[in-house]
């Protein structure tokens, strides 16, 4: 049976009368980079805050390692690693003796410290002042910092906001690398989905504060695949025929429209048509890219 790293039942977070988050059943397993997606403002950081215990759900649970957070919130907060919003540190120390500060508090061995600066790239530029950092290297010591107690959880709240493409790049191989060479279970939210894709196993999509889309980024993709349109003679009567076939296909004034369809039934459909003396003046596919998907998902529609 799973264990769930991270399970949370019917999680709702009520401000002056409004739920910032309602309702919210997530499940993650162990092993998993799970891409938290929603537009600003859906309730992704008030939701993360409730699962490290920061503030007190109005309503339902969560269950970190198949145990409570209410009642083990010390025991299980000791294998969570987190930076939520931006990461804190001292501009006119190193990057050293930042991490030496969080370590202490720990009580972490000290050569901890050179191993997350190692695991985060940051091995050459450790004795600079961090106020001399790009904000990727920042997010990247915020990580690090994240890691000093070598948790088995790491929960990332928008760590490529505000980066440019090299930087989300970089953030964004150091996170795919965490199951593999660290066993570590991760948690990345986001605004924007072509950001985590590459990297994430798992997606959930939080809407107005409830989830309204969790499953693999392998069934999204299939849900993005585009349609394919025939354009043919007496539309009317290929469309009969490809019902009697047992494809799915509607008439619109482009043509027929097949949703979904695999390239073996396009084939079959081309070639069956053929046979019936109906001309096949064009075959079109039109694709629907994962971001148009979840942009419809969440409700928001693209402007120039």
């Amino acid at each position: 049976m799973n264990q769930w790293v991270i399970q949370t039942n019917g999680l709702c977070k009520k401000y002056r009368g409004r739920y910032a988050v309602s309702n919210l059943n997530l499940k993650i397993g162990r092993g998993e980079i799970y891409g938290f997606l929603g537009p600003n403002g859906a309730g992704k950081t008030t939701a993360i805050k409730m699962m490290l215990g920061l503030i007190k759900p109005s309503k339902g649970s969560v269950n970190l390692f198949g145990l409570e957070l209410r009642k083990e919130r010390l025991r299980i907060l000791r294998k969570v690693g987190s930076l939520v919003e931006y990461p804190s540190y001292y501009g006119h120390l190193s990057a050293v003796q930042n991490l030496e500060a969080v370590r202490r508090i720990l009580d972490i061995p000290g050569p901890k410290i050179a191993e997350v600066l190692e695991t985060v790239g940051l091995t050459k530029e450790s004795a600079r002042p961090v106020k001399g950092f790009s904000l990727g290297m920042k997010q990247r010591l915020g990580i690090a910092s994240a890691l000093l107690g070598s948790p088995e959880l790491l929960i990332l709240d928008e760590p490529t906001n505000g980066l440019d493409p090299s930087g989300i790049l970089e953030i964004r191989e150091l996170i795919k690398s965490m199951p593999k060479q660290h066993g570590i279970t991760v948690l990345v939210s986001s605004h924007m989905l072509s950001e985590v894709e590459q990297m994430v196993n798992t997606v959930g999509i939080i809407r107005q504060g409830e989830l309204v889309f969790q499953d693999t980024i392998g069934n999204l993709r299939q849900q993005a695949k585009g349609a394919i349109t025939l354009v043919v003679s007496e539309p009317d009567k290929a469309l009969v025929a490809m019902h009697e076939q047992g494809v799915r296909a509607r008439l619109t004034d482009s043509g027929i429209v097949m949703e979904q369809a695999s390239d073996d039934t396009v084939a079959v459909m081309v070639r069956c048509l053929v046979e019936r003396e109906h001309d096949v003046y064009r075959v079109e596919e039109r694709k629907k890219s994962l971001e148009d998907l979840f942009l419809q998902i969440v409700g928001e529609v693209r402007t120039l």
